[in-house]
């Protein structure tokens, strides 16, 4: 049996072929992505004198999809550089190539006789022992494997990947009859463990769990609107977060995912399903007319929105059913939607639009009954457990709750007492579960309903979840602001609870008193929490309402509290890793800089970007960069100061952010030696672990020591760099005076270059310049607009 995989072959080059090699190249295997040669040369070709005989033109389709990965949005490489890792070839001349790989995924064309051609010929080229899977969307996989060899057979399995590859977290394993065990959980732990994957295993059903639930659940509000008369936007405005769905709710997810793929998708169950099932998987007339006239969504500019251009900007426009026109869009007005906003947590806020008696109400209780119902009939046929439904549609579709875990959240008892009095017909199963006494799916954190009884969930000792520990007595303290929770074998965990986790005076309270309590009782300190995002930066509302006020006074001691707090970190006795993940700015990122180590997920987004609200770092960010393009030079090295600060410079005042951990240490970011957790949900683990390694090897805090700055020369040299912009009309006046007030702080102020400084004084000039800066209207316009409008001000 396998160990390891350490070569991959993806036969298909298609979005979603190419996407999987990118995503095997972000995690460093290298991959051959294989496709069909061309019948016809293309019109480069024929100027060019190729034939069809030339290696590149036989490699033609592979090598573009390559090519195309660097230009795709959002980028399915984590970083550019990645692309190495994928070698183009062709599905005639390079099959024999197979025998070098550990792995082999087919994503070709769906169409069961052309997919068992291809394991026809894979099964003659493969090493023994090597995996085969199918990321097929719904074919039978067991129907693939018919007539391949027995060692074939054994290794052979379904792998349904969601698209992007990249960033959707959904893994489905489908096995046959005749996949080996082992197999099944080598690619479960794989999945999980180096590709970063949310892996559920499903059985081999049309569309598998997750588009089986979630496109039953989008075809029966489509039903609902088109028979009850709401509108697109009407729709969206309360099937999105007002449920826990994502933001796109439901036509701006079709939108993005292609009216064609996802009529594809509901065809392929519509094909295999009888009765009541097969009505709801025919879509209604208008789809089918919006798929002919090419309304496909954003791949073609227009679907259920059109994006219109205006004088006044950027218009989005809904489609109106009667007409096939363009309208402008509206929101569903009811009392409802106003009660589930202001009500708290998801539960509170589900219950008031679900049983709200008006027209929000009826919508979404609708819907939503539908999907519980459904959900619940065919748990037995498309998975084993509650657990793996559940999962699949959170990791798939991005549904914060899952649909036992909204049942459970709406009230089990209530909801289906209202369900049988509407006349509908509730599933055995779960009317043998309430004559028990059962009125949840879920007990606590660590059990779910399964054949009659509760069962304990298997717990992956890699998935910490700090909830359940502060649940179960871990919190060791707490303010407003933060927590610092016990997470066993003496390290303790600092989560801050602000809202959107900022950065306010609470925070830089807990974070001086965790690190004193873990220097005295404990082997180190983890920065993490479990939130939408790591940290978004310090509290903007709290400084422009001072500067309005002119209490100068009071931002300085704020600022001086918050570079103390950084200092705090950074000289800590027992190690401080920070774990950062999802949206990492500003004050996030300092926090992050002076720690013992950093352990980022991979999806991490970290960058400075005070600028965008006319500031500059103020928390001791502007050095610890600096310090860490110095440090992270081998030693010896002749050092290039003025490069150093021109590159830091540049990331500061550009604003740079980071699309992953992998590009966050291009930026400098992250060094060398922290680490990357492909899997986001053992980010906590891995960051406890590098805590402990830490301290095993006797962590020493580092040496106060003088830093080399580039003086008035270098200030000069980066003044003109911003002014050379200003000249060219790329940034403002107010641009280039906040640009000259980094220049000074980079450069140490008006000094020799060369001159060695403390740390103290750059942050005291670093304090001065954010003063300075928080004075100005500009900056306070630009404060204004980020906190109303959520982007930038180019004032």
């Amino acid at each position: 049996m396998l160990k390891r995989i350490g070569k991959v072959a993806v036969l298909g080059s298609g979005v979603m072929g190419s996407g999987i090699a990118a995503h095997l190249a972000n995690v460093g295997i290298p991959t051959i992505l294989l496709d069909i040669v061309p019948r016809e040369l293309n019109e480069m070709e024929q100027k060019k004198g190729l034939t069809l005989e030339d290696k590149i033109v036989r490699n033609r389709l592979a090598s573009e999809s390559i090519k195309k990965l660097l230009k795709q949005k959002p980028a399915p490489l984590a970083k550019k550089e990645n692309i190495e890792f994928i070698e183009a070839g062709n599905m005639q001349d390079d099959m024999n190539r197979l025998a070098e790989v550990d792995w082999i995924v087919e994503v070709v064309v769906e169409n069961l006789e052309i997919k068992q051609r291809v394991f026809a010929q894979v099964d003659e080229h493969r090493k023994p022992g090597s995996i085969v899977s199918s990321n097929t969307s719904g074919i039978s996989v067991e129907a693939m494997a018919e007539g391949r060899s027995d060692d074939f057979k054994s290794h052979f399995l379904g792998t349904h990947f969601f698209n992007p590859p990249r960033y959707l977290k959904l893994l489905e394993v489908i096995r046959t009859k005749d996949t080996s065990d082992e197999v099944v959980k080598f690619m479960k732990q794989f999945g999980e463990e180096t590709l970063g994957k949310g892996v559920v295993e499903a059985k081999d059903t049309p569309n598998f769990i997750a588009n089986r639930i979630g496109t039953y659940g989008l075809l029966v509000t489509v039903r609902e609107m088109v028979e009850r008369g709401y509108s697109i936007g009407e729709v969206d405005s309360v099937t999105g977060p007002a449920l826990g769905r994502p933001k796109s709710a439901t036509f701006r997810t079709l939108d993005v995912v292609g009216l064609d793929t996802f009529l594809h998708v509901a065809k392929n169950v519509y094909d295999q399903v009888d009765g009541d099932e097969k009505k709801v998987f025919d879509p209604p007339a208008f789809m089918k007319e919006m798929a002919e006239k090419k309304m496909l969504g954003s791949k073609t500019g227009k679907g259920f929105y059109y994006k219109k251009k205006t004088d006044k900007g950027s218009e989005i426009l809904e489609l109106d059913l009667e007409t096939m026109d363009y309208v402008e869009g509206k929101k569903l007005k009811a009392a409802s939607v106003q009660q589930s906003k202001q009500a708290k947590g998801r539960s509170a806020k589900m219950k008031a639009l679900i049983y709200a008696d008006d027209r929000a109400g009826e919508l979404v209780w609708n819907v939503l009954k539908a999907t519980l119902l459904y959900s619940a009939e065919k748990l037995s046929e498309v998975a084993e457990t509650i657990i793996d439904v559940d999962q699949a549609m959170k990791w798939g579709f991005g549904w914060e709750l899952g649909p036992f875990e909204t049942w459970d959240a709406i009230g089990l008892e209530k909801s289906v007492a209202r369900m049988k009095e509407e006349g509908d017909k509730i599933p055995a199963w779960i009317e043998e579960m309430l004559e028990k006494g059962f009125t949840s799916f879920y007990q606590a954190h660590d059990s779910y309903y399964h054949d009659g009884d509760y069962k304990k969930t298997a717990m992956n000792k890699k998935v910490i979840n700090i909830k359940a520990l502060k649940d179960n007595d871990h919190v060791i303290m707490k303010n407003a602001g933060a927590s610092l929770v016990d997470l066993g074998d003496d390290i303790a965990c600092l989560e801050f609870t602000s809202p959107n986790n900022s950065i306010g005076l609470d925070v830089m309270q807990m974070i001086n008193k965790s690190i004193e309590e873990v220097e005295s009782n404990y082997k180190g300190l983890v920065i993490n929490n479990q939130g939408k995002n790591f940290c978004v930066g310090a509290n903007l509302m709290m400084i422009l309402m001072e500067a309005q006020d002119m209490n100068f006074l009071e931002i300085d001691l704020v600022i001086r509290q918050f570079q103390k707090s950084m200092a705090k970190i950074r000289y800590s006795g027992r190690p401080v890793v920070t774990a950062p993940f999802a949206m990492t700015l500003g004050g996030g990122t300092e926090i992050c800089l002076p720690s013992a180590s950093i352990q980022a997920s991979a999806e991490t987004y970290m960058g400075l970007v005070e600028v965008g609200v006319g500031l500059i770092p103020g928390g001791g960010g502007n050095k610890e960069l600096y310090l860490r393009k110095i440090e992270s030079l081998p030693e010896g090295a002749q050092i290039d100061h003025q490069a150093i600060a021109n590159q830091v410079f540049e990331t500061i005042a550009m604003a740079k952010v980071s699309t992953s951990a992998q590009e966050a240490e291009g930026l400098g970011f992250i060094r060398e030696q922290d680490g990357i957790s492909i899997n986001g949900d053992h980010l906590l683990y891995d960051a406890k672990g590098k805590a402990l390694h830490l301290f095993n090897q006797g962590y020493q805090p580092p040496k106060r020591k003088k830093i080399p700055v580039v003086g008035e020369t270098g200030y000069g040299t980066m003044l003109l760099g911003a002014k050379t912009m200003k000249f060219g009309g790329m940034i403002s006046d107010h641009d280039l005076k906040i640009a000259d007030k980094l220049a000074f702080v980079l450069a140490g102020g008006r000094l020799p270059k060369g001159t060695m400084v403390d740390e103290q004084y750059l942050l005291d000039i670093e304090r001065e310049a954010f003063l300075s800066l928080v004075g100005e209207p500009k900056t306070q316009q630009r404060m204004q607009y980020m906190l109303s409008k959520g982007k930038p001000l180019r004032n």
